[in-house]
């Protein structure tokens, strides 16, 4: 769905794609800025990011990639991709992993997908889909915000595609493995999840090439053209991964990030108990995800040398557009929840020519989840007895959060 979530980052070893090693004119491994391996780092993230964006907003890693926290700079270099390119990685990415006519050609296959009246059409489809999920549960119920994100995005996604719906049991195995591959940064399980993954979509599209395929958006995503050419099957199952091998843990994540913040929040969920219009509900859950923006970061590559916040990045360098650190920008922000004063520079599906094009059906599922939940319940509330876990960087937002409905 999106050409802004974790589906499109760096598998370990895609670094060797750029054709650079991490060293100075002399051979030598330049000094770390910052390591986001570092303990504290993973133990406190959002004030990590929010320390190196005051103190350090254009900073080295240890692999020699630049990072950029300021909300200036990230914005800067999205919005030059002649510049910054996407085209980071050896795998074929589309349309995320292109620049130029190239990524306008494909983007423009893409956006045909998520048209206003597209997401209408489908919204019935949605909701009832959120309405199934809710009725399960049995108020009081414990339930983990994350893993009910995760099936939601499962079953939403599957019903939009056109997916059986036997296929659950693989997709969240899948969404748990692509997590943990993530974690890990073993580039030897990010290919294998990776290819896992290309299986299960090669097996659906496969039963799409004849005359009796069902009519639905995989059959037509199958069938469609790019630049007045059919799609390669490799095309077809490098758009379905980015609409769902990435979104379905970034559904899952969102789901977690707002929920926690309704829990802690009983006066903002009374607000929207009380009724708000899309339009309001909307701006609302970007301004939640904003202030803990699970989509932590995005890769570029410089085409050439520039300098970003007084720092020189040489031709070849690899740069993390660090899209949390950057929605916390207090000299953008402030310290205010404000949904409509934020709105403008909010970068929560990014900004630019890559922006994400799925935004609408997005948030229309985020949107029709917290409706039901909201009217299947008299409160949210934290669980008193489990903690909650953060998702470790490389993603963002919690790994768990457990809640109980009232």
């Amino acid at each position: 769905m999106s050409e802004h979530s974790p589906s499109d980052e760096l598998s370990a070893d895609d670094h060797l794609a750029t054709g650079r090693a991490p060293h100075d004119s002399a051979g030598r491994t330049p000094t770390a800025d910052w390591d986001p391996r570092d303990p504290r780092v993973q133990q406190d993230p959002l004030g990590a990011y929010d320390a190196m964006r005051s103190g350090c907003p254009v900073a080295r890693g240890p692999d020699g990639a630049w990072t950029l926290f300021a909300h200036r700079d990230v914005v800067a270099t999205a919005l030059d991709p002649a510049t910054f390119s996407n085209a980071v990685s050896r795998h074929l990415q589309v349309p995320n992993g292109m620049d130029g006519p190239a990524h306008a050609a494909y983007r423009a296959v893409v956006d045909r997908y998520f048209t206003p009246a597209r997401v209408r059409a489908v919204e019935p489809v949605v909701r009832q889909v959120a309405d199934d999920l809710v009725a399960t549960l049995a108020a009081p119920a414990h339930v983990d915000a994350v893993a009910l994100g995760a099936l939601f995005a499962v079953r939403a996604q599957s019903a939009w595609l056109g997916w059986p719906q036997d296929l659950e049991g693989e997709l969240l195995a899948w969404v748990a493995e692509n997590r943990d591959a993530t974690r890990s940064r073993d580039s030897t399980r990010t290919a294998a999840v990776a290819e896992h993954f290309r299986r299960l979509v090669a097996s659906l599209t496969a039963a799409r090439r004849g005359d009796d395929a069902p009519d639905d958006v995989t059959t037509e995503l199958v069938r469609d053209q790019v630049d007045g050419r059919p799609l390669t099957d490799a095309e077809v199952v490098s758009v379905l991964r980015n609409w769902t091998g990435g979104d379905l843990g970034s559904m899952a994540l969102c789901a977690g990030v707002v929920l926690a913040h309704l829990a802690d929040h009983p006066d903002l969920q009374a607000r929207l108990r009380a009724g708000v219009d899309d339009d309001e509900l909307d701006r609302t859950l970007d301004e939640v995800l904003r202030v803990d923006d699970p989509f932590v970061s995005n890769r570029r590559i410089a085409t050439r040398d520039a300098e970003v916040g007084g720092r020189r990045i040489a031709a070849g360098d690899q740069v993390l557009l660090h899209w949390t650190a950057a929605n916390r920008d207090p000299e953008v922000f402030g310290d205010a929840f404000d949904p409509g004063a934020h709105a403008a520079d909010n970068l929560v599906w990014g900004i630019g020519p890559h922006v994400c094009p799925g935004r609408p059906l997005a948030l229309l599922e985020l949107r029709t989840l917290v409706r039901a939940l909201l009217a299947a319940t008299t409160a949210i509330e934290p669980d008193p007895e489990r903690a909650r876990e953060r998702e470790q960087p490389p993603a963002g937002g919690w790994a768990a959060v457990p809640l109980v409905l009232r």
